[in-house]
């Protein structure tokens, strides 16, 4: 009896070391790393640097991600540690991120924020802990920056040069005096103001009628909902500004649920839009080369941590497509 009650005792602490184990693995989930040296500075690794995104259900950070792995093999020398979050507001989880960053006695940070100002004060205390920072995608809030005393280089595209290019293929689709709506990403993200500025000034100068803009968070279902109601109380529409490719699919669903005749003008260039983009349902879209970007970040992550301060903006490349470019 007592053999039996011994082996109950093994299997239930063997049990708890196996959950406590998977528990582990769990809370690890969304953060891989890349390269077969250690992590950890100082004990003949490789450099460590950790790239932080934003919603992993985005096609495009999909991509960016996909793109940065395949740099950090292709450089060979430093080990990559790559994060999402779970949808385009989950500051909370970007914050985490950082901090798992921290934790893990990263060299470097490069990150594309969900917010640009709330991401600010956990990146400083990164900075403070030694780690590199370098932002991509969406710029971190100046005001924010200079208040914390961080001088963060930025790699990204022109957003507002852009959406005005994209904006501006829409307006001459439609001709001037009609109507059209602008669905706005994130409040809190600088490009999302950046790119409602291109399209506001593309309509302007198009002569198109901005009746409503609403914010749809980047969100596909978000953006269907708020288009709904867009087209119910304005059913003259003839035009949707979408500030990136997600909300522009939640868009073409609203429209086919009204059966309306509208056409939009998107930016992200992800390969979900590009069927739309050949029928000419969306008229252009912007591809701001996702993969291109994080691996600029990481090069300019990799000069830092080497003693090469890289300081102000290393613009990126912006390009309209439309239909004639996917013949």
């Amino acid at each position: 009896m007592e053999g039996s009650h011994t082996m109950k005792h093994r299997t239930t602490v063997l049990g708890l070391v196996w959950v406590l184990g998977a528990a582990g693995a769990l809370t690890a989930c969304g953060q891989e790393g890349d390269g077969s040296a250690s992590d950890k500075p100082g004990d003949g690794g490789r450099p460590t640097v950790c790239l932080v995104m934003k919603s992993m259900g985005n096609e495009y950070f999909q991509v960016m991600q996909k793109g940065a792995k395949a740099h950090a093999k292709k450089r060979g020398d430093l080990d990559l540690k790559a994060s999402g979050i779970q949808n385009e507001t989950d500051i909370d989880g970007q914050v985490a991120a950082i901090n798992r960053c921290v934790t893990d006695q990263a060299d470097a940070l490069v990150i594309a924020p969900a917010d640009s100002r709330a991401l600010v004060a956990p990146l400083k205390r990164a900075e403070k802990q030694g780690l590199k920072v370098i932002n991509i995608d969406v710029k971190l809030d100046a005001g924010a920056l200079k208040a914390s005393g961080m001088k963060v280089p930025f790699v990204g595209p022109d957003n507002e040069q852009g959406a005005r290019l994209s904006g501006d293929v829409l307006a001459k689709e439609l001709g001037k005096g009609s109507q059209v709506v602008l669905l706005e990403g994130s409040p809190g993200a600088d490009n999302a103001r950046q790119r409602a500025a291109g399209f506001r000034a593309a309509a302007e100068a198009g002569g198109l009628k901005v009746v409503s803009a609403k914010t749809a968070h980047w969100e596909t279902d978000e953006a269907y909902n708020v288009l709904g109601n867009m087209l119910t109380a304005h059913p003259d529409i003839k035009g949707v500004l979408a500030s990136n490719d997600s909300m522009a699919l939640g868009a073409l669903k609203a429209i086919d649920a009204k059966k309306a005749s509208v056409k939009i003008a998107s930016f992200d260039n992800i390969e979900a839009i590009r069927p739309y983009v050949k029928k000419g349902r969306v008229v252009a879209t912007v591809d701001q080369y996702a993969a291109k970007q994080a691996a600029d970040g990481i090069d300019q992550a990799m000069k830092a941590v080497e003693g090469d301060e890289p300081t102000g903006w290393v613009k990126t490349d912006v390009k309209v497509v439309t239909s004639g470019d996917l013949k």
